[in-house]
């Protein structure tokens, strides 16, 4: 109670609220458009705060950082483009809604979570900030290797009619990761000669081009019954999710904002690792999982919760330790440095007020959102009446501007173009794309933490495996393997 009161009485007053209310703009904003990340977002706004004092700096970059993150699902449910990584899962269930012309449903439940999701987060930062410091120093390459494993589980529950050709896309995934100098040897792997491949494949570029530009090719080739972007159709942002139908998600909030602050507070893990291992455990907890991936709104439920969850667990080990979570949490320890913020054990008796600070503006920017997004939403959603041989041109150019924005280097572009050429025909000989990206964002994350983990362990697979936390994980992700296959012959042998 007593940070708390603290972070109410530094952060409540009327400049650091203008600040909070302007950094969940900005940061919706930067969120929404696609290759700018929550990273991004927090680096073009670092300026604003040399002028600051570090309360104000604080509060308002921890705005930009929990809005950025909300920020992305507007763009993946309204036009298939993912705008943040870790809102990819919320295209598989947001879009489909769309189609369907229930775009304000759809927004509705996504920034309801959202802000649900941060509000969770930090609400279990206030209570268990010293048990899950010690719980998340536990948490060594192994555990984070088994993680990454429970992440990929959801192949399973992805196209149970072409469990092959899921896996085959998850392996070209997986591949596609492999790309690039070798993290531990320098090696180089499958450059086939090019220097401009020994950095690898950037997930976030590949992404694009695997959902913007192909969505715009297949339009192109076969333009599509556009009726329910309308005016008089009920697609309109305007049409939203009503109290009874968002109660009936609760469970799913829940079960996300725990374990996404859970994943988030574990360093290396992040929004992105959050959101698909929530998704994967609603399918396996939903009453009709056949629904998932064609416009169920506990899929939107379960991957906004658990990314916004995962940034208030991100700034655990962040403050208490001084290891940030995630790239974005990265970027944040850079920020609160130039503060003068010392983050360590020392920061809850040295400087408690900072602490205090951070958690009361994310939890005042977390409840701003959720109304502030919606006017961003439904400015994007006006688009949406635009004849498509404009806005798919807009949709291209921005994402193109977006990819080279991202690291400000032609590859991308490249790598962007190719994803979109591949992607087309990947998804038109019935491969799954998404199977494709969740496989190269996870993919690096488990080889490295494999090889470290195995050198820690001297090369001994008991040793790495035998340990409890790694043991009891593996064991989750092989009998979610097994129920899956299970209910799959089940299910096949009911229809024949």
């Amino acid at each position: 109670m007593e940070l708390i009161l603290t972070g109410l009485k530094v952060v409540c007053t009327p400049g650091t609220l203008l600040w909070i209310v302007l950094g969940v703009v900005l940061g919706v904003i930067f969120g929404a458009l696609p290759g700018v990340s929550a990273t991004m977002a927090i680096v073009l706004c670092i300026s604003f705060t040399y002028t600051m004092s570090p309360v104000m700096g604080i509060a308002f970059l921890s705005a930009v950082y929990c809005a950025a993150i909300t920020g992305g699902s507007i763009t993946a449910i309204l036009f298939k483009i993912p705008g943040t990584p870790s809102s990819a899962a919320t295209v598989l269930d947001g879009y489909p809604m769309v189609e369907r012309g229930e775009a304000g449903k759809a927004l509705t439940v996504a920034l309801v979570s959202s802000g649900l999701g941060g509000l969770a987060s930090c609400i279990i930062m206030f209570a268990l900030t010293q048990p899950l410091m010690q719980l998340a120093l536990k948490f060594s390459s192994a555990e984070q290797f088994a993680v990454c494993c429970l992440g990929l589980a959801m192949l399973v529950f992805l196209d149970e009619d072409h469990k092959l050709n899921t896996f085959a896309s998850a392996i070209v995934g997986l591949w596609f990761g492999t790309i690039g100098l070798d993290w531990f040897s320098s090696v180089p792997r499958f450059t086939f000669g090019s220097s401009k491949l020994l950095d690898g494949i950037e997930a976030l570029p590949f992404m694009l081009g695997v959902f913007a530009a192909v969505e715009i090719f297949k339009e192109i080739r076969k333009p599509a019954d556009r009726s329910a972007y309308s005016k008089d159709n009920q697609a309109k942002v305007d049409k939203l999710a009503s109290f009874k139908e968002l109660w009936e998600l609760k469970w799913t909030a829940l079960r996300s904002g725990i374990l996404g602050t859970f994943v988030g507070i574990m360093p290396g893990a992040g929004a992105t690792i959050a959101a698909w291992l929530s998704y994967t455990v609603e399918s396996k907890m939903s009453k009709h999982p056949e629904l998932l991936g064609h416009g169920d709104p506990h899929g939107i439920c379960a991957s906004e919760t658990a990314n916004n969850a995962a940034t208030g667990g991100a700034m655990v080990p962040l403050l208490a330790m001084g290891i940030p979570g995630s790239n974005a949490a990265a970027m944040m320890m850079t920020a609160l440095a130039i503060q003068g913020v010392q983050m360590g054990p020392m920061l809850l008796k040295a400087q408690p007020e900072y602490l205090s600070a951070t958690f009361t503006a994310m939890i005042i920017a977390n409840i701003s959102m959720i109304f502030i997004s919606f006017g961003v939403a439904k400015v994007f959603a006006q688009i949406l009446k635009v004849p498509y041989h404009i806005l798919g041109t807009f949709i291209m150019m921005l994402a193109l501007v977006g990819c080279y924005a991202y690291q400000g280097n032609m590859m991308d572009i490249y790598i962007m173009i190719f994803g979109g050429i591949f992607g087309y025909f990947f998804k038109k000989y019935k491969f799954d794309t998404s199977a494709l990206i969740l496989a190269l964002v996870l993919g690096p994350m488990l080889e490295k933490n494999f090889r470290r983990g195995m050198e820690i362990a001297g090369n001994d697979p008991v040793a790495f495996f035998g340990r409890p936390i790694t043991l009891c994980i593996m064991l989750i992700f092989v009998a979610m393997f097994v129920w899956g296959f299970i209910q799959g012959a089940k299910k096949k042998k009911k229809a024949q």
